[in-house]
């Protein structure tokens, strides 16, 4: 946490307020829903709450300080100087209650997460991890569990148990199920729709290790299919296939996502891949850096970008593949080893 510390010191002009607590988590080790922390040239200091201070005690590295629960309510009385805060965490209401107890706030964008955008070995080896145990569920899933006439919310609790059973623990995010026209929605929610015979299905499902989080996609077939939808699966699986190709440091965000959405714009199927082809993974299931067309993001060696491009054919089915990489000098690492092929289910 030590290296954590000084890396972003050597990006602050000023002591800067860490609120958002999947930051704090990242740079000292503590997971608190209620925490704020302080970093400074010369020291660290953790606020905190009677209901965690026992376990923030237990921090190397930062001094601990018990707060009332309204922890910067009291750093608004007992703070002061110009301190930089965390302008896409803070809320106006909090960034106002500090002002007036008399700090000079200087708002600043995405510093630690920037930090975060690039793993460390450790980091890595925990990812790889989760996606291991994503691919034996997504294995498990199409070898044992039946789709053909049950819900979309049956076949999630399945995934969920899955997941468990493999060594998961917990789920990166609720995962979706959408079956036929539900799966033309990207991040549709599993409901009672019934699965029926000659569907696509569209699996995304991830789970977290120590914090960390996997985040795969395949599309599942509950029987033949053929005509417009083997096109679509044939053009979305060859834009993924453009991306794995592509991607590698240097490469912009802007970049990396035209390369998967020419293969698609290109095809019968232009305009139906509406979202990015990815965003990076770590703590957060979203996070930085992005590949989309709204970005000005430059990926790195050590970034871990999900690669997922897609078609959506609004009220009939959609289609998407999803893996996790790592972004290297010269290409990638694929942590995914799922195959591409369109597996039928029963």
């Amino acid at each position: 946490m030590t290296d954590r510390i000084a890396r972003l010191r050597e990006q602050l002009e000023e002591p800067l307020l860490v609120t958002n607590p999947t930051n704090v988590a990242y740079l000292v080790g503590f997971n608190s829903s209620n925490t704020v922390l302080l970093v400074e040239e010369e020291r660290v200091r953790l606020f905190t709450d009677f209901r965690y201070i026992q376990a923030a005690r237990a921090v190397a590295g930062v001094e601990v300080v018990q707060t009332r629960r309204a922890v910067l309510g009291e750093l608004a009385e007992t703070l002061s100087g110009r301190i930089a805060c965390e302008s896409s965490h803070l809320t106006y209401d909090l960034f106002q209650t500090l002002e007036r107890g008399g700090l000079d706030l200087v708002p600043r964008s995405a510093v630690v997460e920037r930090l975060r955008a690039v793993k460390d070995e450790t980091e890595l080896a925990t990812i790889r991890r989760a996606c291991a145990i994503t691919d034996r569920v997504f294995e498990r899933l199409a070898a044992e569990v039946p789709f053909i006439g049950r819900t979309e919310r049956d076949v999630s609790w399945d995934l969920t148990r899955l997941f468990h059973e493999e060594g998961g623990e917990g789920l990166a995010f609720e995962s979706i199920v959408g079956a036929g026209p539900t799966g033309s929605r990207p991040h549709a929610r599993a409901g009672d729709r019934t699965i029926g015979v000659g569907e696509l299905v569209v699996i995304d499902a991830g789970c977290t290790i120590d914090g960390y989080a996997s985040d795969c996609t395949r599309t599942f077939a509950t029987g033949p299919i053929d005509g417009e939808a083997a096109a679509a699966y044939g053009v979305v699986r060859a834009a993924h296939a453009a991306a794995l190709g592509a991607i590698r440091a240097g490469l912009p965000g802007l970049e990396a996502d035209a390369v998967a959405r020419r293969v698609v714009d290109d095809s019968p199927f232009a305009g139906m891949f509406g979202h990015g082809l990815g965003h990076g993974l770590g703590l957060d299931v979203h996070e930085l850096p992005r590949m989309s067309t709204e970005t000005s993001d430059v990926l790195e060696p050590g970034n871990v970008v999900t690669v997922e491009p897609g078609v959506y054919l609004d009220g009939r089915f959609g289609i998407r593949i999803e893996d996790d990489v790592v972004v290297t000098r010269d290409g990638i690492e694929n942590l995914t080893g799922l195959g591409k092929d369109l597996v039928e289910v029963g």
